[in-house]
């Protein structure tokens, strides 16, 4: 929303900076995107006088002049046809650039001398006319700087407006916050009309017969008033304001739009066919020509104003082709209407016909404020054009307005909030918003020592006030977010929570934790991301759910795993000149389910990607890489602190984008997969270096987590005896297949084994496995006796299932 300061000081006798009233806007919340000025090209040109002008002796077409501009009178050469003697005209000095990048330069024309040049208004950027010079007003004073000389809007606004405060999208909207911020009187600008005995109903009726979509819509009548350019300070204003000027009766409906936040559209009174207004949804399929010229297909839902034969404007959206107001028009059908938000919201979307006007309807206007609107442009339309206005307003009001009652506590709102809000300070707040209080009947019949109760009416403007604790809101942004001290809410957990289980929110929270005590960093990506990704990476079509009004083309299909986000992040990474990633994310991921009632299933999953450096620069181990191993013993980890038992791992070929592959299970359950990323893949994220890739399903590990039983035994008191063992094994032969043929001995006395050395001699068909067997007794120290026995049990058992030697 642009806002002139100037135009604004015309509601409210605000004397500030206008940064100073931005800041304060902003803690109210309308935020300040910056302060511009739509002029600041004009600021060297000045005011001249032209004393003398004669034509040129060698070109029938050019004048040449002499210009006072203040301090000294300047040769002009001007190609104008109506520059003459005594104008006041707009000069620009030799130097100076136009704000349309042309530089002055002193010149010869045929031989006369020219230092500067007499501009029109296109060639100062002030609208398209370029058939002759601009016209000053005769009082100007000559070297007078142009912008105090035409009081051009040197100070524009630009706020930022949320969607629920419709009520701002106008000087007026902004005149009331800026009087609310600074305890400033609001004034509204009189509407100065003059009525003829002739009645406005005598020359239209207006029927509504869809009041659902239309619950009020009212017109006046302007006789003897044809279409012209509007005065300069109309246009000027609309051109700051960032409104192209058409003409008079166009530029007063978005003059009026702009200052009081209702768009109004004017039609030419002799199109409309049989002096009647119909406001109704449409036929199916039926066909209407907008003002700009293109032709819709509308349906039942589309709001249409009617004649008696056919649709003059698609209401709410724009005016149409066949009643729009042209050069001959005289007589004016004024219109003010409000029509369904979400009716107005869905046809402009469907049609890709926004305009100024959907865009406030849409947020709701001010119903009551009609007839006001109506002849304050009235008013400004006849003054402007020299026409007459026929007596009274011509309405229809099927469903008047009926603002909602609501309860407010003020002791809701000091426990919501946390600080005193002072009765004093919560009736003036609202009072001066324009609502209404009344005490309740609860505070009625309550002591004076308990709190306020009132029931509160807000005005009609304010559609975003409809609960209790809309009213909280508004008492807390006038009162300051920022008085607010920030303390910490205290958490209390019930004693009848003590032993449940805990909540599937709480555990992705923990495994966040966990990940990033571990040494990862959290990644957040977009839930979409695009064919193109998934095509690339192999992933099957089979079970996509597609966007069908995507955000680009790069997010047009939900995302059915976390892998493609992850690379993305990893080349950002890389391009940044990272030497070591390491990334976790938990996330969604959609898969097409039409059986379901949202025909999408959903399931949460944990994915973690390594690559490069596994130190960020420690010395002397800058150089070591991340492995499988780096992979593995992060999953690994993560299922000791779930309480998990110990998982298994099987090559197979679990995900396109993986080779080598794993696949890995909690007993007989698959609870994810992890991998290498293939080489031309990884490529393609200019990761020179190996890409390792887990994805967890967090579903399932919460499920499993959830029936795992802790328990506890004794720390053990007596010292471990540890006996290492080598077995020469073949090259296809699994360390898994070993670790399973040991353990499933169940020997009383093993307490532990694992791989601690792998040796593969070059050249050899075998390869050397060094296990670590580990052995305690509960009750008392043991003997080399007793552990070389359960040793030599395990070894024999070993080489005659499995065919190695040690």
């Amino acid at each position: 929303m642009l806002v002139p300061l100037s135009w604004l000081r015309e509601f409210v006798p605000y004397q500030g900076t206008a940064q100073e009233l931005g800041d304060r806007l902003t803690m109210l919340g309308l935020e300040l995107e910056g302060i511009t000025n739509p002029f600041a090209g004009l600021e060297p040109i000045v005011v001249g006088h032209v004393q003398q002008c004669g034509k040129h002796p060698e070109a029938d077409k050019l004048s040449v002049c002499r210009v006072d501009v203040g301090n000294e009178v300047l040769d002009i050469v001007c190609g104008a046809p109506n520059v003459r003697q005594g104008l006041k005209v707009a000069v620009v000095k030799v130097g100076t650039t136009l704000p349309n990048g042309l530089t002055i330069k002193k010149a010869t024309l045929r031989g006369a001398p020219s230092c500067g040049m007499i501009c029109s208004e296109d060639e100062l950027g002030l609208s398209d006319e370029h058939d002759g010079i601009m016209e000053l007003p005769q009082h100007l004073t000559p070297g007078q700087p142009l912008l105090e000389a035409l009081g051009l809007d040197t100070e524009v606004l630009d706020i930022s407006i949320t969607p629920n405060r419709g009520d701002c999208l106008s000087i007026l909207g902004i005149a009331r916050e800026t009087a609310l911020a600074f305890s400033l009187p609001l004034t509204l600008p009189e509407a100065k009309l003059v009525e003829t005995d002739q009645p406005a109903a005598d020359a239209v009726s207006i029927h509504i017969e869809a009041p659902e979509l239309c619950p009020m819509y009212a017109a006046r009548v302007l006789e003897n008033a044809p279409s012209a350019k509007s005065p300069d300070w109309l246009r000027y204003r609309l051109h700051a304001a960032g409104v192209r000027a058409i003409s008079n009766h166009v530029d007063v409906t978005n003059y009026i739009m702009l200052e009081l936040g209702q768009p109004l559209h004017a039609f030419d009174l002799e199109t409309v066919r049989g002096a009647a207004i119909h406001v109704r949804g449409a036929d199916q399929d039926e066909k209407f020509t907008t003002l700009d010229n293109k032709t819709h297909t509308l349906n039942p839902a589309d709001i249409t104003i009617r004649d008696a034969e056919r649709i003059v404007a698609l209401g709410g959206v724009m005016g149409g082709l066949n009643s729009e107001i042209t050069d001959k028009s005289s007589r004016v059908l004024l219109e003010c209407a409000r029509f369904n938000p979400s009716n107005i919201r869905r046809t402009a979307r469907r049609l890709a016909q926004h305009s100024e006007a959907s865009y406030r309807f849409e947020r709701g206007v001010d119903q009551l404020n009609a007839d006001y609107v109506l002849n304050r442009a009235a008013s400004l339309m006849a003054e402007l054009s020299g026409g007459t206005v026929r007596k009274g307003i011509v309405k229809a009001e099927p469903k008047p307005w009926q603002a909602p009652a609501i309860t407010l506590r003020r002791q809701r709102a000091v426990d919501l909030l946390g600080v005193d809000m002072p009765t004093a300070f919560c009736e003036s707040t609202l009072t001066t918003l324009g609502c209404r209080l009344q005490a309740g009947p609860a505070a009625q019949t309550a002591n004076v020592a308990c709190p306020e109760i009132w029931q509160v009416t807000p005005p009609s403007y304010r559609h975003d006030l409809a609960c209790e604790a809309d009213l909280i809101e508004e008492l807390v942004r006038v009162y300051g977010v920022d008085n607010i001290p920030p303390v910490l809410p205290g958490i209390i957990k019930p004693l009848e929570d003590t032993g449940k289980p805990e909540p599937a929110h709480a555990f992705r929270t923990r495994i966040k934790h966990w990940a990033c005590g571990l040494g990862l960093n959290e990644a957040v990506n977009y839930s979409f991301v695009s064919h193109k990704e998934l095509d690339f990476l192999g992933q099957p079509a089979e079970g996509r759910i597609s966007i069908m009004n995507p955000l680009s083309d790069e997010q047009n299909v939900l995302r059915t795993h976390l892998a493609a986000g992850l690379l993305q992040n990893l080349r950002t990474n890389i391009a940044q000149g990272a030497n070591g990633v390491r990334l976790f994310e938990v996330a969604t991921s959609f898969v097409a389910a039409p059986q379901t009632e949202t025909t999408a299933q959903e399931s949460t999953r944990l994915a973690v990607l390594l690559y490069g450096n596994r130190f960020d620069g420690a010395w002397p181990q800058t150089q070591a890489e991340h492995d499988y191993q780096d992979i593995k013993g992060i999953v690994e980890h993560l299922a000791r602190h779930l309480h998990l038992p110990a998982l298994s791992w099987k090559q197979e070929t679990v995900a396109p984008w993986l080779a080598p592959g794993v696949g890995i299970y909690a007993g007989e359950t698959c609870i994810g997969y992890a991998g290498r990323v293939k080489p031309a893949l990884a490529d393609a994220f200019h990761a020179k270096k190996p890409v390792w890739l887990a994805e967890l399903f967090l579903d399932v590990l919460y499920t499993m987590h959830l029936t795992q039983r802790i328990r506890f035994a004794p720390m053990p008191t007596f010292p471990a005896v540890r006996r290492d063992i080598t077995f020469m094994c073949p090259h296809g032969l699994e360390v898994g297949a070993v670790l399973a043929c040991i353990q499933s001995q169940k020997l009383p006395l093993l307490a532990d084994v694992k791989l601690i050395d792998l040796f593969e001699p070059k050249g050899g068909e075998e390869r050397n496995l060094t296990f670590r067997l580990t052995f305690r007794h509960s009750e008392k120290t043991l003997q080399d006796a007793e552990v070389d026995k359960m040793r030599d049990m395990a070894v024999s058992r070993v080489c005659k299932e499995l065919g190695v030697r040690v």
